[in-house]
């Protein structure tokens, strides 16, 4: 997921989208331990993915306690 991608999605589905991401991270590390990844790295693009969401997230909270303040 690119930044501008997280940037289009409504409130409700950046938090619905982090805990998805959440829990594929578990199954991933879950799989790492059992057996071996087809892909390591992805691990790293889904910690990446939901730091960006996250990041996404906390903007759009200090924008609304901005406007909230200026108001």
């Amino acid at each position: 997921m690119k930044a501008e991608e997280s940037h289009k999605l409504s409130d409700e589905e950046v938090s619905v989208e982090v805990q998805r991401l959440r829990r594929h991270l578990y199954d991933l590390k879950s799989q790492a331990v059992t057996e071996k990844l087809e892909d390591p790295t992805q691990l790293s693009k889904t910690r990446r993915d939901i730091a960006r969401l996250l990041t996404e997230q906390r903007a759009r909270q200090l924008a609304e306690q901005a406007e909230g303040k200026s108001s």
